[in-house]
């Protein structure tokens, strides 16, 4: 009896690493739970050691697509006019996260203006967030001069805070709801889902999110096809955390805000020639996985 053979469609995805980052997730789960070969795509994802380098990949060809941070693609993307990077699904509106204040300290720094003069911990010097960061401390008023600015490794951190090493610390998920769950930390600033990301900084931006690059983007059908995996991925995962943008879309007014913000932070590439906002999306084929499927 002849065999019925499906062709699956290649898609090479760099994603950034590590495995563990909570806003790729949907990626990792769509691939384990068969979402993506449901769509008849056979889809390889190559994990990075962090956001640069699945930037990296699609500027240089290695990669059909690439989950990275919009930072990332804008300092290490690709650079020649004819390949901007599109932008075709929207993970996170920032990194998760939560800018917290150890215990000791929570009766004397209850807002953002209160950290003039303390030790603000983060993770790593440049990472995703502390462009985040410098935009709260603008809105505060605050110079990050002002602040003592210490970086010690995710684990580090969170030891810091507890010990009082630190008054405050940038602690990424799931890190943070730990922490704040066990009582060892209060609440400063919370950047873990797209609604606190907007009330906190007073307009919407994005942070994680996978790219195509303009003159090698999969054809329509197949993004459509990939974007419908990565919804049934992440609508189960939201049954536990909300960490998503919904739906994958971006505006572009969000696009627009996360390009002053990433600038604010540290001058972009003098190489680099942004297109319009609206050229760098590319949501048709997310807009038609949306769309109900007609009854067969």
């Amino acid at each position: 009896m002849l065999g019925l053979i499906v062709l699956l469609q290649t898609l090479v995805v760099a994603v950034s690493g590590p495995a563990t980052s909570p806003e790729y997730l949907p990626l990792r789960v769509a691939a384990a739970e068969g979402d993506f070969a449901r769509e008849g795509l056979d889809v390889r994802l190559r994990t990075t050691r962090a956001e640069p380098g699945a930037a990296e990949a699609l500027a240089e060809g290695r990669a059909h697509l690439a989950a990275t941070t919009f930072e990332a693609m804008l300092r290490f993307g690709p650079r020649l006019p004819a390949q901007p990077p599109r932008l075709v699904f929207g993970l996170t509106a920032a990194p998760p996260g939560a800018l917290l204040v150890g215990a000791a300290h929570a009766q004397a720094i209850r807002n953002v203006g209160d950290l003039r003069g303390r030790r603000v911990g983060v993770s790593t010097p440049g990472a995703p967030e502390q462009a985040w960061l410098g935009w709260l401390l603008a809105r505060a008023g605050i110079s990050p001069d002002r602040l003592h600015v210490v970086s010690l490794g995710s684990r580090g951190l969170v030891t810091a805070l507890g010990a009082g090493e630190v008054d405050a610390a940038l602690v990424r998920e799931p890190d943070a709801t730990r922490l704040l769950t066990e009582g060892r930390a209060s609440l400063l600033v919370d950047l873990r889902t797209p609604a606190a990301v907007d009330g906190a900084l007073g307009a919407g931006t994005v942070s994680a999110a996978v790219f195509a690059r303009a003159d090698r983007q999969p054809a329509d059908a197949e993004l459509a096809g990939f974007a419908r995996a990565l919804l049934a991925a992440t609508e189960r995962l939201r049954a536990d955390r909300d960490l998503w943008l919904p739906d994958g879309l971006v505006s572009a007014a969000q696009v627009e805000q996360t390009i002053r913000l990433v600038r604010a932070h540290a001058p972009l590439p003098a190489s680099l020639r942004l297109p319009d906002a609206e050229r760098l999306l590319h949501l048709e084929p997310l807009r038609s996985a949306l769309r109900p499927r007609p009854a067969r």
